[in-house]
């Protein structure tokens, strides 16, 4: 008699499993559709954040290796569209190799080039900091007190 209950008891146990599953089975399919695509959104946005990341180091590395005098112009363009990118890394290494070899003799186009750097590009608060001040030394020989205390 025990073993009748017992097995009327799991039959009955499996039969409102099943039916829970039948009954919701629109849900339990949406549910894991939307987990699905979640998923895949996720890594496929990881993989174009990557892809850029490539791309934008290969464009960087590209320009410094074929530096030349008789190619500055061009060395300018590419560097002040990796700044416009807006990359953490490779935005402020273009600035200073733009700064660091005098390819660029305009202090106004420099200073839009910092400001790109310091107000759109997500950097952390030191390297912000460090910019910041940077900008101020570069600034320091041209501009008079109450300028420079502005850009800090």
């Amino acid at each position: 008699m025990d073993e009748d209950i017992s097995i009327i008891n799991s039959n009955t146990r499996n039969e409102k499993i099943k039916n829970f599953f039948i009954q919701n089975k629109k849900y339990l399919i949406s549910a894991v559709v939307i987990v699905v695509l979640i998923l895949v959104g996720y890594f496929g946005y990881d993989d174009y954040k990557t892809g850029k990341k490539i791309k934008i180091s290969e464009s960087y590395n590209a320009t410094i290796i074929d530096f030349n005098e008789n190619n500055k112009s061009q060395t300018v363009d590419k560097l002040i569209a990796i700044v416009n990118q807006e990359d953490a890394t490779y935005s402020p290494l273009a600035l200073y190799f733009i700064i660091d070899n005098n390819l660029l003799d305009d202090v106004a186009t420099i200073n839009n080039l910092f400001d790109i750097l310091i107000n759109k590009t997500p950097l952390e608060k030191e390297i912000k900091n460090l910019i910041i001040y940077k900008k101020a030394l570069f600034n320091a020989d041209e501009g008079d007190e109450s300028r420079l205390l502005n850009i800090l």
